[in-house]
């Protein structure tokens, strides 16, 4: 870490004091970003016409404020319908594309490809088994040959877009666990940064992967291998304990494995603030009039306001049940409160998503038929992709937003909501099982599962005074504000530039692994 008499130490965390960090600690190298997601997507409109979308979701919402400060280059799946019209001979393009800043290089993935890598094992295997839910990990032998022969592909890119010997590349997430150590094999004097968003599980649930070692030893060719939480780094580290022939120190946080040490430890991810989506906002009071005029609600209706992705880990159903639960506690809220549900599409070509899709609408139909009336329903679910600049406004019109996660990493709208409300209204409901809640105490903690309390919680935050409403707001945003995505990536890249510095000759000397068959 910088030293406390360091300028650049005493400096607050924003963009200024991140680019000087990575000057003076990286001397100018390279930086990669290697991301399943990319951060614009161009797609074919209905009517033909292209499109230029803001992909959603927590990692580009973290990623995206520390490419625009250093610039470099971001490696992704190159999903957009319209993507390749937009490459040039390197299928790279500049970005943000009315000012680019960085470069955008898209990997092209085949229907086969996309089937085995990414909704097979990454999404059918890895993504529930990381996750407390009650959907059963599906592994097959010939996703886990599709995902390795991927990670080998964008491994390939990262080394073709790096400008030195030295660059420093970031990993993201669990598509990737085999990347950092095929990358280390590619440039041993790297500084490889991989960082998982989602939670680790404990080492019993995480034994049950059949390939648990050779994903252990390819997040090991890291220099640093960073967690929302302190849970997960243990779950980590007790999982290579039973999986791997490693020595692990657990007071210096190190693990060394073929001759290679890398360090684990816990980096909060956050947003961006001051956060520009705000700045480009309308003020507070036009938003609650826009979003009510448009979902032609009266200008008094109580808004409840929900942002996830359609995913069984967001507790969207437990959610829309505590809201059935408060119409039957409170009848004098009928017609005076409607939730509104932004459910983002995901992966709807898997089961367990239709599933969940079915079961609710299903829901949402029900609660509309039993307690609606010809001029009001309940719940109103707005399942379409919505562009930052409109979840936004959304935040900013909502009288509660509610974060009803059964197990999520961090889950980056509640910070969002936090960083929407500059009036210093709102309440936040929160789930205690997301890893917000160890960060925003001022929020309404619920148990997203307890749906009586939640009901109360809800209704509750609906009769919160004004003053306690700015008391709880003021100490969320102040929390926020110190621990933002600048400081997210600073703290991780100063101490990945001090390990590196210090590792660079054991990486050059390890022995070399194929995680592959």
């Amino acid at each position: 870490m910088l030293r406390s008499t360091d300028p650049i130490a005493a400096a607050p965390w924003n963009a200024q004091r991140l680019r000087a960090l990575l000057a003076t600690c990286f001397n100018g190298e390279s930086i990669v970003v290697l991301a399943n997601r990319e951060p614009f997507q161009h797609d074919r409109a209905p009517g033909g016409a292209v499109v230029l979308r803001h992909s959603a979701g927590g990692l580009v919402t973290a990623l995206e404020p520390l490419m625009r400060a250093y610039s470099g280059g971001w490696v992704a799946h190159g999903a957009g319908s319209a993507d390749p019209l937009f490459v040039d001979s390197r299928d790279g393009l500049g970005v943000p594309p009315d000012d680019p800043v960085y470069r955008l290089r898209r990997v092209w993935l085949d229907a086969n490809e996309q089937r085995g890598y990414y909704y097979g094992f990454a999404n059918e295997g890895l993504w529930p088994l990381c996750h407390r839910t009650q959907v059963r990990p599906i592994f097959r032998a010939a996703d886990y040959r599709m995902y390795c022969a991927v990670n080998t592909r964008f491994a390939d890119a990262v080394t073709e877009e790096v400008e030195s010997d030295r660059p420093l590349v970031l990993v993201q997430d669990y598509h990737f666990a085999l990347a950092p150590r095929m990358i280390r094999a590619r440039l041993p004097l790297a500084t490889i940064v991989s960082f998982w968003h989602v939670p680790w599980p404990n080492a019993r649930d995480y034994a049950v992967c059949p390939w648990r070692r050779q994903l252990l030893e390819g997040l090991l060719g890291s220099t640093v291998v960073g967690f929302q939480t302190p849970e997960d780094c243990r779950n980590f580290m007790e999982s290579v304990e039973a999986s791997v022939d490693a020595q692990i120190s657990r007071t210096r946080d190190v693990i060394v494995h073929a001759g290679g040490q890398t360090t684990v430890r816990a980096y909060p991810v956050s947003v961006q603030f001051p956060n520009r989506w705000v700045r480009q906002s309308p003020p507070i009071e036009t938003c609650r009039r826009a979003v009510r005029h448009s979902l032609r609600l009266p200008t008094d209706i109580r808004l409840v306001v929900g942002v996830d992705r359609l995913d069984f880990t967001k507790g969207i159903d437990e959610k829309f049940l505590a809201v059935e639960r408060l119409l039957e506690l409170r009848p004098d809220l009928h017609e005076r409160v409607v939730l509104v549900q932004i459910a983002e599409p995901s992966r709807h070509c898997l089961a367990a998503y239709q599933a969940l899709r079915s079961r609710l609408l299903a829901t949402a139909a029900r609660i509309n038929r039993r307690f609606g009336s010809d001029r009001w329903r309940p719940i109103i679910m707005r399942e379409a992709h919505h562009e930052p600049a409109e979840v936004y406004r959304f935040l900013r019109a909502a009288d509660v937003c509610y974060v009803g996660s059964l197990h999520d990493g961090m889950n980056l709208v509640a910070k969002e909501f936090v960083t929407a409300r500059d009036d210093e209204r709102g309440v936040l409901i929160l789930s205690e099982l997301a890893g917000a809640a160890r960060e925003l105490p001022q929020a309404l903690i619920i148990n997203p599962y307890a749906t009586d309390a939640c009901a109360r919680t809800l209704g509750e935050a609906l009769a919160m005074t004004t003053e306690e409403q700015r008391t709880r707001m003021r100490g969320l945003r102040s929390r926020v504000a110190e621990f933002n995505a600048y400081r997210w990536a600073g703290e991780m890249l100063a101490d990945a530039a001090r390990l590196s510095a210090e590792g660079r000759r054991n990486w050059l000397e390890a022995e070399p692994l194929q995680p592959c068959p």
